[in-house]
């Protein structure tokens, strides 16, 4: 048996429809910009394997620091007990992040790093005797598959069989200048209720990549600060680099309570999840009463190699060159959207920083079920390049080093599919 036929006899994949699915692919090595299979053939990773991978694949210098690490201390129960990653991780992160943030929480992954943000803001009120236990989000949130994550994510498809089990969630439209008056009146009158506001900052990834604007976003954070409401800030996409800016928090004038970090945190290179907090919405926490202690952890908690790992890459991100390269790919994509902007093809182009976003026309509604997306998958891995499409929505996102070069091989092969499609 080959490794495609070994993984189908042992293994559940994300997001795939196991009897219908096509041949997965092995992949055996990565390297910069690339990943190669089992028969030798190179991919492009456009979208950096799911929007981890900031840097590259195997990156040398975070592998050097994660082995050095394995070879000091791999892992130590994190209640009663620290260690220098982790604290110098705590300590480097908060200096780049909004001054209002002041202290740092470990867990696993994105969806957990949700998870604890939402157990904060009830605790909060908890701990203050406020009945407040609403959630305000946007509609067409993603926010995680765990529990609360889902409830706090827009109903769909995905969320469907678990319906009943999801916590009440009040659900509004992104801000615009048009509804922000309808918004704020609408907020206001239930505002004694909620707990907390919880929002993916200028991109709404797995809707299909759908973008607000900061200064619109600002307003409704401004609003929302007057009325008491803690806000959670989601940049577990956004975060690190993606939108042009260290964080989507550095486009906005309101800073919010609360921010959540995972996918590119290690640089890709292992599952790590943060949530950061206001010393305000900490010290609610500190009490002689040791029932108003936030009762939450992980067994890997503040893991010492993925605390290596995020400052390893965090240290690359700070570089120089690497924010040159971010740079040399905003101004790209900003050429490349005019180029898509003329083709018959293609609509709705949009474009955040490093992520650029658009519709490919054809005659079923945009939606992740679409098959278009199936159809330009395929053609794409053919051309070695991986492009995922969230149904009939593409999308770029690549990792920090790739070259003009690249990116132009890219375009080029996009436009070319396009005008045979």
């Amino acid at each position: 048996m080959n490794l495609s036929e070994r993984d189908r006899a042992v293994n559940w994949h994300p997001y795939t429809q196991m009897k219908t699915a096509d041949e997965i692919i092995p992949i055996i090595r990565g390297e910069g910009i690339y990943l190669f299979d089992d028969e030798g053939k190179q991919y492009i990773d456009a979208v950096s394997s799911w929007w981890v991978t900031l840097h590259g694949h195997a990156h040398p210098y975070i592998a050097k620091r994660v082995s050095e690490q394995l070879h000091t201390l791999e892992q130590v129960i994190f209640a009663g007990f620290t260690h220098e990653p982790a604290i110098q991780l705590s300590e480097n992160l908060l200096k780049i992040l909004p001054e209002n943030q002041k202290k740092i929480f470990y867990s696993d992954n994105g969806s957990t790093a949700i998870e604890v943000a939402l157990k904060i803001c009830i605790q909060y009120a908890y701990n203050h005797d406020n009945k407040k236990t609403k959630i305000l989000a946007f509609k067409n949130a993603y926010h995680g598959d765990t529990f609360g994550a889902m409830s706090v994510s827009g109903r769909s498809a995905w969320t469907n069989p678990f319906g009943e089990m999801l916590f009440e969630v009040i659900f509004i439209d992104v801000p615009t200048v048009e509804n922000l008056d309808d918004l704020k009146t609408f907020i206001k009158s239930i505002s004694d209720e909620i707990a907390c506001f919880i929002y993916e900052p200028l991109i709404q990834g797995a809707a299909g990549m759908l973008m607000h604007k900061a200064e619109d976003l600002s307003e409704l954070m401004k609003f929302c600060r007057e009325q008491k409401i803690l806000m959670i800030q989601d940049e577990v996409f956004t975060g690190f680099g993606r939108t042009g800016k260290l964080f989507a928090a550095d486009h906005l004038s309101e800073q919010p309570d609360i921010m959540c970090f995972s996918k590119g945190l290690t640089g890709g290179t292992m599952p790590m999840g943060i949530t950061s907090c206001s010393q305000e919405i900490f010290e609610a926490f500190l009490s002689d009463d040791q029932h108003k202690t936030l009762f939450h952890g992980h067994s890997f908690t503040a893991n010492p190699l993925a605390c290596t790992a995020a400052l390893a890459s965090m240290e690359l991100l700070l570089q120089a060159e690497t924010l040159r390269n971010i740079d040399l790919i905003v101004k790209k994509h900003t050429a490349f959207s005019e180029v898509l902007r003329q083709h018959s093809k293609v609509d709705h182009v949009r474009q955040t920083g490093t992520i650029i976003a658009w519709e490919v026309i054809n005659n079923y509604q945009t939606s992740y079920f679409n098959t278009t997306g199936k159809k330009l998958y395929k053609e794409f891995l053919k051309r070695g390049i991986i492009l995922r499409p969230l149904g009939n929505t593409m999308y770029l996102v690549p990792p920090y080093c790739i070259t003009a070069e690249q990116l132009d091989y890219i375009y080029h092969q996009i436009i070319e599919v396009l005008d045979h499609f």
